[in-house]
Formats: structure tokens, C-alpha cells, sequence
């Protein structure tokens, strides 16, 4: 397993440190470095990554408005000189915290985390790129792989969601918008302000509501001629 990681940081001494460490690992593979955050959003637009060591505090765009932009995350390890970010960067999914300067034995730690994360998701997952998914963090600790295939309903509670499968149900800190926005727009789809559901879930449409896994739920006035576009579109394809 040789992992692609990409440095942002504003500091090229930091960067220099970075690479360092990386260089006594294996497993690692330095692909690009970036001196601001606006750029490697750009890069990252046709370039897929396994790893990104993130620094917070820079011009333009900080490390905490470049998550933003993205669409996927990759594992995210947060590096920065102000500990009291520790907090946020576990409210953003991030894998890990590490305070410069970076030792490398606190490196190579987070690294090992890493590498034992994906080894297990991949010993678990099928040999078949056809049942897609993605990870959600639970318990602040946490990386719980989901398949797509299995969600259900996706609700809304204020900054938490609850995810509903098939088989489990999981309440992450995340907003609903946010969830939404990385779930693939032709499976999924916001019916409520408080809902996103799986198309392909839904038993039957009544009215102003349709059914999953025997129990309705509300379309929003606003969004009823889209759901029903998308339920019907699904049906003829």
C-alpha cells in the first residue's frame, strides 16, 4: 500500500520537515506540496489523494475554508503551531492533530493510525469497485465505513444527522447540507428540510409524503416538484 499525500502549509520549513518524515516512510508518497491553500483546492479538482497534511493559518483561504471546497476528503491530518484548533479539527473530521514542530515519532504515529484504518476497511470491503460508500466519524474517534447502497434516510438534527441503513443507524456531527452535498445526486436526494432520502428506497409516493422502510415521510412544499421529477425520472431510466 503506497499512500499519496499532498503538504499545504505557508511555511517552507515546515513543508521541508514534512517531507522529511514522509521520506523515512515507505508507504508514503509526497505527489505535490503547496505553499497556499488556493492552489492545492485546484489541483485537487483532477488529482485523487490518500493523505493531506493540512496547516491552518494562511492568507487568502485558512485550512478550516479549503475543507470546505472540497467534495471528497481524504484522510485529513491537521499541522499547526496553535493547539486550541485541536477542538474544531476533530468538529471537521480530521484524523489527527499534530503540533509543530512535528516530531517524527508523534509522525510516524498518526501515520500508523492511518495505514491501520485503511488496511482494515480494505480487509473488510469487496473486491469489486461496484458497492461504493464512504467513512463517517463516530464517538470523535471513530472511522465507520457506510455503504451507499445501504443508507436509507439521512435526518436532520440541528448539527448532528442521524443515518438510517439497513441495518444500523448512526447520529455524526455534520449538517444535513453538508452530508447531502457528498452523496452522489442521482441516488440521493433532499426531500425536507429535515430529510435526504435514497431514491431507490422509496416504497411508494402519497400525496405529500413517500414511504421508506414502512415509515412516510413529508416532502417540503418547496421541494415537491423536484422530488417528483427525480422519482419519476428514476423510474423510467
Amino acid at each position: 500500500m503506497v499512500l499519496k499525500v499532498i503538504i499545504i502549509d505557508d511555511e517552507p520549513l515546515a513543508i521541508n520537515v514534512l517531507e522529511s518524515h514522509t521520506d523515512k516512510i515507505e508507504q508514503l508518497n509526497v505527489v505535490k506540496t503547496f505553499s497556499n491553500a488556493v492552489n492545492a483546492s485546484m489541483f485537487l479538482q483532477n488529482n485523487a489523494v490518500d493523505i493531506i497534511f493540512l496547516d491552518i493559518n494562511m492568507p487568502v483561504l485558512d485550512g478550516f475554508g479549503f475543507l470546505e471546497t472540497l467534495k471528497e476528503k481524504p484522510m485529513i491530518v491537521i499541522t499547526s503551531a496553535h493547539a486550541e484548533y485541536a477542538l474544531k479539527s476533530y468538529e471537521v473530521e480530521a484524523i489527527d492533530y499534530l503540533v509543530k514542530p512535528v516530531s517524527f515519532p508523534r509522525f510516524l504515529k498518526s501515520v500508523n493510525r492511518i495505514i491501520d484504518l485503511l488496511s482494515k476497511s480494505e480487509s473488510k470491503s469487496p473486491k469489486t469497485n461496484a458497492n461504493p460508500s464512504i467513512f463517517i466519524k463516530i464517538d470523535n474517534k471513530k472511522l465507520q465505513k457506510v455503504y451507499l447502497n445501504e443508507i436509507l434516510v439521512v435526518e436532520s438534527l440541528k448539527d448532528y444527522i442521524r443515518i438510517k441503513t439497513t441495518s444500523d443507524k448512526y447520529i455524526i456531527h455534520k449538517t444535513l447540507t453538508g452530508f447531502t452535498e457528498e452523496l452522489p445526486a442521482d441516488k440521493f436526494i433532499r426531500i425536507h428540510r429535515s430529510y435526504t432520502v435514497a431514491i431507490d428506497k422509496i416504497q411508494s409516493v402519497e400525496g405529500n409524503s413517500v414511504e421508506i422502510d414502512d415509515i412516510r415521510y413529508t416532502i417540503g412544499r418547496s421541494y415537491c416538484d423536484e422530488v417528483k421529477k427525480k422519482i419519476l425520472e428514476n423510474y423510467h431510466s
